[in-house]
């Protein structure tokens, strides 16, 4: 496993995880509520910018690699997944909304890795609706755990709950997409 600064980042993220989760079963007495979202958000928005920053850093630097291309999505997936868990468990979050976003990642996750096995990865590349897809999510998932008020007159609660049907939603029609370029091969015999 060729060890370098962005698959660090992508370890980091990976690390990160049961931090941020681990933040809600802190006693009260430890670290209020409000503290609890204010920390929570602060790793969680941490993991994510080392989402950008290794994928920058590896292009940047020409530091690329299989493992790191292996590694970085199952990092996002594990990140976005325990989030979403947690604020299902928060009850800042619909189940069936976090369930549909789950489940897509995990199908994309397999059709890719199936592409893969074909030859064809680079047809079920990210595609623009996906990014979208993911900065909805991210912008979701950070406000609804701050849950706090940040900004006069701005919800987070509202914001967040908003974000996530939208990356709902994003998460269905960039799943269409991929399908739709995954077609020709699943009609075939190969």
């Amino acid at each position: 496993m060729p060890m370098n600064v962005p698959t660090a980042l992508t370890w980091l993220r990976i690390l990160l995880i049961p931090v941020f989760v681990g933040v809600y079963y802190l006693p009260d007495a430890w670290l209020a509520p409000a503290g609890k979202n204010w920390l929570a958000m602060g790793i969680f928005a941490v993991a994510a910018l080392t989402d950008w920053l290794d994928g920058w850093l590896a292009r940047r630097l020409g530091l690329m690699s299989a493992f790191g291309a292996f590694l970085d999505p199952v990092a996002d997936k594990l990140m976005v997944a325990a989030a979403l868990i947690l604020l299902v468990a928060l009850g800042r979050a619909d189940a069936w909304l976090a369930a549909i976003i789950i489940g897509r990642e995990i199908a994309i996750s397999a059709l890719r890795e199936w592409m893969a096995e074909l030859g064809a990865g680079k047809s079920v590349a990210v595609a623009f609706a996906g990014k979208l897809k993911t900065a909805a999510q991210m912008t979701a998932i950070i406000a609804l755990l701050l849950y706090e008020p940040l900004i006069p007159g701005v919800s987070t609660p509202l914001l967040g709950t908003v974000a996530l049907w939208i990356a709902a939603i994003l998460t269905l029609w960039s799943m269409v997409h991929y399908m739709r370029k995954a077609a020709p091969y699943l009609r075939s015999d190969r």
